[in-house]
């Protein structure tokens, strides 16, 4: 888009008005690193914009911003919060998955409390899962996510929030290593329904905690694509060695978005057998995923040489005397 003369925000904000021509992608990246006036001008339009429009120009701005790193539209994403439409909102709120401004949290547990779309509410509590990541990591200060902590407890523990919007929870708050996360988990993993069972199991993997790696290895084997997907993310994240031999069955798993998390986990466990894996899978018939095994391979030989080049510290029993 660089060679490219973009319109005006007064002329795409026009050409979104216009029902009676089809949606051009290509304007919206007018959209893209507004300075504040035109902020104000495309919030002042927006809610007279027609809803399909609204809807539509949001999920390609999504769409947009997962295959171009040099566009920003978070000014837009987040004036869309407040949206009439539901499904602008939910998009707005996939926009910001990556945004690591704390300033968003309050705007997240209240979207995720009080807005009356479930789907909403849903991926409200989906998105602070990226704070309490950060949190984790000490990218943000911990008095920032507290609010967010209790807001998600309060929705895991509802009697009245349907499961979609409380299994989102559990993920979101699987991140952190707070005390109670494995009862939150096994509460999770208790459940009749399937789909929080599969949330519980996303949880084992972001938990960075090794006891649950047997229920992970025996989920591997789930009749539920969706949790064996799950599964199999879960122990590559854990780096589970023990669920090599049942990764590699996988690979050959009737649905190809497992087979494909299959090849990821290998590469993320490492070691002489996952590699033969998946030299095996880039020899193979289906080009998309010997790609995806291609990358695999990529990924681990680069964590390798991190571990190669990786200074081993030396203890020496007179440093101290040598300080003095």
């Amino acid at each position: 888009m660089k060679n490219r003369k973009l319109p005006t925000i007064e002329a795409l904000l026009k050409h979104l008005a216009d029902e009676s021509q089809p949606l051009s992608v290509a304007k919206l990246y007018a959209l893209s690193n507004l300075e504040k006036d035109d902020v104000e001008r495309v919030q002042a339009a927006w809610p007279t914009l027609p809803g399909e429009r609204r809807s539509a120009a949001m999920r390609h701005l999504v769409d947009i911003t997962e295959t171009n790193f040099e566009v920003n539209f978070e000014p837009v994403f987040r004036l869309a919060l407040d949206d009439a439409e539901p499904s602008v909102r939910e998009a707005a709120l996939d926009g910001l998955s990556e945004d690591e401004d704390p300033a968003l949290i309050p705007a997240l547990v209240r979207l995720m409390h009080s807005d009356p779309a479930e789907e909403v509410r849903a991926a409200a509590a989906g998105a602070l899962g990226h704070f309490v990541y950060l949190d984790e990591i000490e990218e943000i200060s911990p008095d920032r996510i507290t609010p967010a902590l209790q807001a998600l407890r309060t929705t895991i523990a509802s009697t009245t929030e349907p499961i979609a919007v409380r299994r989102r929870a559990v993920e979101a708050i699987s991140f952190s290593g707070a005390e109670d996360m494995p009862d939150i988990i096994r509460q999770a993993y208790a459940s009749p329904d399937e789909t929080m069972r599969v949330s519980a199991v996303f949880a084992m993997g972001s938990s960075a905690d090794e006891q649950w790696i047997d229920t992970i290895i025996s989920e591997l084997e789930a009749q539920s694509p969706a949790m064996r997907y799950e599964a199999a993310r879960a122990a590559g994240e854990l780096e589970a060695r023990n669920a090599v031999p049942t990764l590699a069955r996988l690979l050959d798993d009737p649905d190809i978005e497992v087979q494909t998390m299959a090849v990821w986990a290998l590469g993320q466990i490492g070691g002489d057998r996952a590699r033969k894996l998946l030299v095996q899978v880039t020899q193979g018939n289906d080009e998309a995923l010997a790609e995806a095994a291609t990358e695999a391979l990529g990924e681990m030989d680069w964590m390798h040489s991190l571990e190669r080049d990786m200074p081993l510290f030396v203890f020496d029993p007179h440093a101290d005397e040598e300080d003095e």
